[in-house]
């Protein structure tokens, strides 16, 4: 994979906080076989990394990748456990160099103009828009389209159902991230197959 094609994988990618490791492999089979083979799990939960080791392990068609990564060490153990991208909710010069360093793709998060410049004078285009809703939406990124065309990006946090398929028609968005295919009943109740459902309706967004 590379570097350039986190953001191609699939529309949306799943944002995934793992409870219980026993979940993590039944709910990554879920949504790649409705189609979302991306699927960031959250750094969260103190089950988080043997959540990705399982998916790497057992789920041969996820791509699976580490999110809320926060600190070089963040980044190390997150490789090491077997993510094969990494997501951070804002991103630091130490932070940076260590993805950077990682030799997996990275999307380091952004919410305002001068953190998209400082990131594409570090060789840096692509990039998570956090919190989407919060920081302005698809007004927000809209605007962001003229001045500065070469940042791409995934907005996440507050992405609905609803609002997705208008960040999807924005053509600076790549793919956007959210966790409304991942009810918390549903995962409570176990019900992989609502939500390999609610996957296939949110791989067809685009």
């Amino acid at each position: 994979m590379t570097e350039s094609s986190v953001l191609d994988l699939a529309p949306v990618v799943p944002v995934v906080v793992v409870e219980d490791v026993a979940d993590a492999v039944p709910l990554a089979r879920a949504l790649v076989a409705g189609g979302l083979p991306a699927i960031e799990v959250t750094l969260r939960t103190p089950a988080a990394l043997d959540a990705i080791r399982a998916i790497a392990a057992e789920v041969p068609d996820a791509v699976v990748g580490a999110g809320t990564v926060i600190s070089p060490q963040n980044v190390a153990d997150s490789v090491a456990a077997g993510a094969r991208f990494l997501v951070s909710p804002g991103w630091t010069d130490t932070l940076l160099d260590a993805m950077k360093g990682s030799g997996v793709p990275f999307l380091p998060g952004v919410s305002t103009t001068s953190e998209v410049v400082a990131l594409l004078e570090r060789g840096v285009n692509e990039m998570k828009f956090f919190p989407a809703e919060a920081a302005g939406g698809v007004p927000y990124l809209k605007s962001l389209a003229g001045p500065l065309p070469q940042a791409r990006f995934c907005p996440t946090g507050g992405v609905s159902a609803a609002s997705a398929p208008s960040y999807l028609a924005l053509k600076n968005v790549g793919c956007v991230g959210g966790s409304w295919m991942l009810p918390a009943d549903a995962v409570a109740a176990k019900d992989w197959g609502r939500i390999e459902t609610l996957a296939r309706e949110a791989a067809g967004l685009r």
